[in-house]
């Protein structure tokens, strides 16, 4: 494959510059890029981020976890976290083979902007941030108005993803990935749920639940969440989910692997798992 101007700097700075040159493809894992190219050629100039060496690796600092943007899911599931991230490290193993994994970005994630991206509802109950830069400086938008629809981003000329930031109020507790598809592995989502948990004095003190593959974007369940906060938590919280605090945020689709209604109710049941697992109580 060839490509009409490929660029593959060492530097931040020096990626800015291709980016400022004018509409730019930018490449890191590629494994969704390469896919959806119809032609024998990428459409250059093509910006190849994986020499940059301050986008790659996971740090925890006093503002918070900082993921760069060519960290890949491999990365994740490697990297010694808080039990927050739990969630997103169960995420990590799903997104496709292991092969995938040792390639494709968290950042990539993001922004190809899928329905069903796995990571994209772990994040959300992370209260993830999305660091955007250019040469005209730096800016962060909360990860939920980033992705503002199917493969849409809030990314402007000259502006790359340089980072994920979880900040400390997203940090507390554990959490929960769940997915359900066709088969176990290597499987595009039916519905996935994250849910990220902290307790304090036996009852819910803080509580984030994000559903993917039911809407246009993975959308966080707010209205579900204020219901559930100082309730035990034990097994009263899971009879507290009731479909009516779930199915109104939700746009599921038909498609070939499921019916919308299908894939609202596996949401509503998969929120249900997921909080028994963090409470460690039965139905």
């Amino acid at each position: 494959m060839q490509a009409s101007g490929y660029y593959r700097p060492e530097t931040m700075a020096e990626a800015l510059r291709v980016l400022a040159g004018g509409p730019t493809t930018i490449a890191a894992g590629c494994t969704d890029l390469l896919a959806a190219t119809q032609r024998r050629a990428l459409e250059g100039p093509v910006l190849d981020i994986t020499g940059v060496g301050a986008l790659h690796g996971i740090e925890i600092t006093a503002d918070g976890v900082r993921i760069g943007a060519a960290t890949t899911w491999s990365n994740v599931v490697r990297t010694d976290l808080p039990p927050a991230f739990n969630m997103l490290r169960q995420a990590a193993v799903e997104v496709g083979s292991v092969q995938i994994q040792n390639a494709a970005t968290v950042a990539g994630n993001i922004c190809n902007a899928s329905p069903a991206a796995d990571g994209v509802p772990c994040l959300l109950a992370l209260d993830a941030e999305v660091e955007l830069s250019s040469l005209a400086g730096v800016r962060r938008v909360p990860l939920g108005a980033f992705i503002t629809g199917v493969r849409q981003v809030d990314l402007q000329a000259g502006e790359m993803v340089t980072a994920l930031w979880v900040p400390p109020s997203g940090m507390g507790g554990t959490s929960r990935f769940l997915k359900l598809g066709a088969r176990r592995y290597l499987v595009i989502s039916i519905a996935m749920v994250a849910a990220r948990l902290v307790v304090e004095k036996g009852c819910v003190a803080q509580i984030a639940i994000a559903v993917g593959a039911c809407s246009a974007v993975a959308t966080r369940l707010t209205q579900l969440e204020e219901a559930l906060i100082g309730l035990p938590a034990n097994a009263t919280l899971c009879r507290a989910v009731s479909d009516d605090l779930i199915l109104p945020a939700l746009a599921p689709i038909d498609d070939i692997r499921a019916d919308g209604q299908y894939r609202a109710h596996a949401a509503a049941e998969l929120v249900r798992r997921a909080l028994r697992d963090l409470t460690g109580e039965a139905l």
